[in-house]
């Protein structure tokens, strides 16, 4: 099956409207350069309003069964025929999550996603608006491909990505949103770049990226996301990259019958040890191991 996978990055504004109308101008566009699959970022409806703590955020949050965003595109993918990760505030019952629903190239909701680790930190206070998620990681299977997906922080553990591969996962595709760090007098994006790299090549998968540019305030914090989207191939080398600061759709076309064969040759998940990785699920191993 060959598959073209895009990755796209913009800025955002504080208004919905004016950033679903963006997001759909984007997704067309994708579309006419070939792509089935298209990856919009992290939380695109609105500012990353995660920089601070405001109790009249939660508002945003809408129930996925009466999602006017996830009903709004359930229709520009079928229209477009192409699969759309979408990327939303999601409220169930008392508790509220970041939460991505797969929507097929037929306007199918394929089901939902819950962000499994919460960052916490200055301009990232994700913890006060979401609970860890309770789907655990999942696959979906669309009409181009099984598609793996987390969300931004679930990145950076390389259990994700192993699980993902692990449940039959094609490819995997991370929506993020990342920039400036207030505290740490660092530039985080070769990091982040290279966490995604790994999970590409020990699963010998193909990853998509997207993040969001631009300076956003939120009362007295500021933020600038640092872009940088891409594509690698199952081997990890980056294929396409955006710049820091423009708005840019990417597109990358694989054969993933091909892949799978080179990632069942290769003998990585034949040669698994699964019992001798226990000590991964003890938080003290390090310390009983020196006694």
């Amino acid at each position: 099956m060959k598959v073209t996978l895009s990755a796209t990055q913009m800025s955002c504004s504080s208004s919905y409207d004016e950033n679903i109308k963006k997001a759909t101008k984007i997704i067309k566009e994708a579309k006419k350069q070939g792509a089935d699959v298209v990856l919009l970022q992290e939380l695109f409806e609105r500012n990353y309003f995660c920089q601070i703590e405001d109790y009249s955020r939660f508002d945003f949050a809408e129930d996925y069964q009466h999602s006017r965003t996830l009903d709004y595109f359930e229709k520009v993918a079928k229209d477009n025929q192409v699969v759309l990760p979408v990327s939303f505030f999601e409220k169930a019952g008392n508790c509220y999550f970041n939460s991505i629903c797969v929507i097929d190239s037929t306007g199918e909701r394929l089901g939902l996603y819950r962000k499994t680790h919460i960052p916490t930190g200055e301009c990232y206070e994700e913890k006060f608006y979401f609970t860890p998620g309770d789907t655990g990681f999942k696959v979906f299977n669309t009409h181009y491909g099984r598609l793996g997906i987390a969300i931004c922080w679930d990145q950076w553990f390389l259990e994700t990505g192993r699980i993902l591969a692990l449940k039959g996962a094609q490819y995997l595709l991370f929506p993020t949103a990342i920039g400036s760090e207030p505290i740490l007098p660092i530039d985080s994006q070769p990091h982040w770049q290279n966490a995604m790299v790994g999970q590409s090549a020990l699963n010998i998968m193909p990853v998509v990226a997207s993040n969001r540019i631009g300076t956003e305030k939120e009362k007295n914090s500021s933020m600038t996301f640092f872009g940088s989207s891409f594509i690698t191939d199952e081997c990890g080398n980056v294929v396409a990259k955006a710049s820091r600061d423009k708005e840019e759709i990417l597109v990358h076309s694989f054969d993933l019958d091909q892949i799978d064969a080179k990632r069942r040759d290769w003998g990585i998940f034949r040669d698994r040890r699964p019992e001798m990785y226990k000590d991964i699920l003890l938080n003290d191993a390090t310390s009983k191991e020196n006694k």
